[in-house]
């Protein structure tokens, strides 16, 4: 079983050392803020790289993005944040008795006693609800989308109890975004958003399963499921198939979106992101030891920098 320290004073074992929830935030305030992933910020990026994705591929593609999208992004930027943290603290409530027998999860909120699971089911609610207030913001069409986005989060947590495919569930949820932000853009959900969807879904299954190896040995003890301990050896393979989804998928969306009368440059700037991340994402692949969860955790926490890429090109692209 792999052995990880608890940290002091309420540290989380896996946050990134330094942050400022352990550092700088009132002392009352850290263990919601822990449960929320706060001092682990990689989720809210990958929470809200694919609504940057749908965003500002529905702007390059179509009219521009004017001070309503300004407002979709600052909105999908705030939802991001708030929902991981309910989602986060939901996973925390329904994983309760699971996470203080895995080595990396036993430090949390929950299991090391910090917080009940009432206080944190109070803390998921409130979060719930201001990220709610947000969505009422937006068109009718992206505020249905968003209501519809509360069954796959409400399902991950207990889909590595039934499925060896729980990563599929959280690319469910995870990349939600894109179909929303999409939606709330250009006023009906299109295509090329259902398209960068299942790529956004595919991306998941690349990252998280390299995340999953973390926690293989603890997960076959106690029978949690995952892709990590399916593919076993095999993980490779599978993660180039990933690899090659993603990037597949990512382009016919951007086709699909600029269609064969789009404008050159714009397209060609969108296919380029696309295929900067596809670079990124093959360097991981050599970089990642799959047997060592140091590496499994630095190597998805790379993929930030991965989805980025085409955010930049997407937003270079509405330049022109």
């Amino acid at each position: 079983m792999t052995q990880l320290a608890q940290t002091p004073e309420g540290q989380v074992a896996d946050a990134v050392r330094g942050n400022w929830v352990d550092t700088r935030a009132p002392e009352w305030t850290r263990p919601y803020l822990r449960l929320s992933r706060a001092d682990r910020p990689i989720g809210t990026w990958l929470l809200l790289i694919p609504c940057l994705w749908g965003l500002l591929l529905s702007a390059a593609s179509g009219d521009g993005l004017g001070w309503n999208g300004l407002w979709i992004g600052v909105g999908c930027a705030a939802g991001a944040w708030l929902m991981r943290g309910a989602g986060c603290t939901w996973n925390d409530i329904t994983d309760r008795n699971y996470d203080g027998q895995v080595a990396r999860t036993r430090s949390r909120p929950i299991p090391s006693g910090q917080v009940t699971a009432v206080q944190a089911f109070k803390w998921c609610c409130i979060q719930a609800l201001i990220a709610f207030c947000i969505l009422l913001t937006f068109n009718t069409n992206a505020i249905l989308l968003g209501m519809a986005a509360l069954a796959p989060v409400c399902i991950y947590p207990f889909a590595k109890r039934f499925t060896w495919w729980p990563q599929v569930f959280l690319g469910l949820a995870f990349n939600w975004g894109a179909l929303l932000a999409w939606t709330a853009h250009d006023g009906t959900l299109g295509w090329p958003a259902v398209v960068l969807y299942l790529g956004g879904i595919a991306w998941t299954l690349f990252y998280d399963t390299i995340y999953a190896h973390q926690d293989t040995e603890d997960d076959a003890l106690i029978g949690v499921k995952s892709t990590a301990r399916l593919f076993a050896d095999q993980t490779p393979v599978w993660l180039w198939r990933f690899h090659l989804a993603t990037v597949t998928l990512l382009a016919v969306a951007v086709a699909l979106a600029f269609g064969i009368d789009g404008r050159t440059w714009p397209l060609v700037l969108c296919l380029a992101g696309v295929g900067a991340m596809g670079v990124h994402l093959a360097r991981q692949m050599r970089r990642v030891d799959i047997a060592d969860p140091e590496s499994c955790l630095a190597v998805f926490r790379s993929n930030r920098n991965a989805g980025l890429l085409p955010v930049a090109f997407f937003a270079l692209a509405l330049l022109l």
